[in-house]
């Protein structure tokens, strides 16, 4: 009975599973790129050591950069093209996510642990950005999948793919050094629990290995670490957001919606299939990385605490939401709740939009209405730079583009007459614009301030109290966190 209702739901299933891809992932690959997306199209176009990256946080070092540029010289340089090699890495995190389930929570669960995935943003964001968090999860899932493989059958094979994919880890991004932790606990849990044939001898030797193949990195994590006020791009006060981080209201959904069912249906109850061992890795690989970010932000003072910097936490979240549900899903129901569950999302992908709320930029129509208002004059355009790191001393009124502080003009240029600011207020910026309104702003009767909104904003309000400015209409068109004014005699 069982292997014939996997006969029936598996295609259905699966064809399920490329509606959802297509809906939720294919159809935003053609999108405006977000702003950092902006740094990697810069970086492909003009080398991951361009001097100008100088000032970024560590960007050379990462391995990822290497697959858009390899993308492009396959596909052409269009949005899609550069966010190709995220959606296939987040295609195979998909599947050793499934895999995953089957081992740690119940064969029947894969299913419905691959439909879990659309529900996070920060998943479907990952497929489709242009960045190394899509190429860090998958890397991190079949580190753990190796890992736990090794674990169970004491394989070399398993070993050795282990050491490979956890010195990959922190070559794709610096900021992934407290996961290692998760990997050290487990096997230390696996050893001391009997529960693998593995001998401590060869645990401390693979331990040994990983630990040889991190060390070069370690000057530079430590240095990034040091200077992460310089890269802050979030408020303190943001990082206090429980729920946001840790993803509650999901999982105890999951557990509230099994309870529920359970009582509705009287289902048996059963016991949960999952060993100790694989509730804690479940736990660890949900709470820790978000955690030791959190608690580094509030040691330093420099907030690091954002959702991108723990994407590698979202598997572990999906499978604690399984987990939640497993304890009162009896084996056979786990399908028809798949199907459920996967109608269900591609519903509500039709009812409430596609993008993740989270992706709210359109540098594209930006800058292609900047470039439509300034034709065939000469009106400026400020350009503030929407890069945190655009400050003094390394902004100074010589900068020149093509760079970094700007790569959103690279990616996306603006033809006319452009003025460079810092992406803060701050004297030197002021000294370098004071001069330039009476000889280049104000004589041409109209400019544009453009840029993001946090940047826009704090300039506009030094210009709106210059006396030459002051009488001058202004005009506010939005782009999701772009904006352009236009200011008007």
């Amino acid at each position: 009975m069982q292997s014939e209702r996997a006969r029936y739901y598996t295609p259905l299933l699966a064809c399920l599973l490329l509606a959802c891809i297509v809906r939720l992932w294919l159809s935003l690959l053609p999108q405006s790129y977000w702003l950092d997306e902006t740094v990697t199209a810069f970086m492909v176009r003009y080398g991951i050591h361009h001097p100008s990256l100088a000032v970024a946080p560590k960007l050379d070092l990462s391995l990822y950069y290497w697959l858009p540029r390899a993308s492009q010289a396959l596909f052409g340089s269009s949005e899609a093209s550069l966010r190709l090699p995220s959606l296939l890495a987040t295609f195979v995190s998909l599947l050793l996510t499934a895999r995953l389930a089957a081992r740690l929570i119940h064969p029947q669960a894969a299913w419905f642990v691959v439909f879990l995935c659309f529900l996070p943003h920060e998943f479907t964001r990952q497929a489709t950005d242009a960045r190394p968090y899509g190429l860090g999860t998958c890397v991190a899932l079949a580190a753990i999948w190796s890992l736990i493989r090794w674990l169970d059958r004491a394989r070399l094979a398993d070993a050795a793919l282990f050491c490979l994919f956890a010195a990959l880890l922190l070559r794709i991004h610096l900021i992934y050094w407290p996961f290692y932790a998760v990997f050290a606990v487990y096997a230390l849990l696996r050893c001391k629990r009997a529960e693998t044939p593995v001998s401590g001898r060869a645990l401390a030797i693979v331990s040994c290995i990983v630990a040889a193949s991190l060390v070069p990195l370690v000057p530079d994590t430590l240095a990034l670490s040091k200077q992460a006020a310089m890269h802050v791009v979030v408020d303190k006060s943001q990082a206090t957001s429980f729920l946001s981080a840790f993803q509650l209201p999901m999982i105890l959904a999951c557990g509230l919606s099994g309870w529920l069912l359970a009582r509705i249906f009287r289902w048996p109850r059963h016991p949960i299939a999952t060993t100790l061992s694989g509730c804690i890795l479940i736990a660890l690989w949900w709470l820790w990385q978000p955690a030791a970010l959190l608690a580094f932000s509030a040691i330093t003072g420099n907030s690091v605490f954002v959702a991108r910097y723990f994407s590698l936490a979202i598997p572990g979240m999906i499978l604690a939401a399984a987990l939640s549900l497993s304890a009162f899903v009896p084996p056979a129901k786990w399908q028809p709740l798949t199907l459920i569950l996967a109608i269900g999302i591609l519903l509500a992908s039709f009812a409430h939009g596609l993008a993740p709320p989270n992706r709210n930029s359109d540098w594209r129509d930006a800058a292609r209405t900047v470039n439509n208002l300034i034709r065939g004059t000469n009106t400026p355009v400020l350009c503030p730079s929407p890069f945190v790191e655009a400050q003094s001393p390394v902004w100074t009124p010589s900068y020149a583009l093509p760079g970094f502080f700007y790569a959103h003009l690279a990616a996306y240029p603006i033809d006319g007459d452009t003025i460079l600011l810092p992406a803060r207020l701050s004297p030197e910026g002021e000294r370098y614009v004071q001069p330039l309104i009476g000889s280049r702003i104000a004589p041409a009767g109209r400019f544009v301030l453009y840029s993001g909104v946090y940047g826009v904003y704090q300039w506009l309000s030094w210009l709106e109290n210059q006396p030459e400015l002051n009488p001058w209409k202004k005009r506010h068109l939005k782009f999701g966190d772009v904006e352009l004014i236009v200011f008007e005699r």
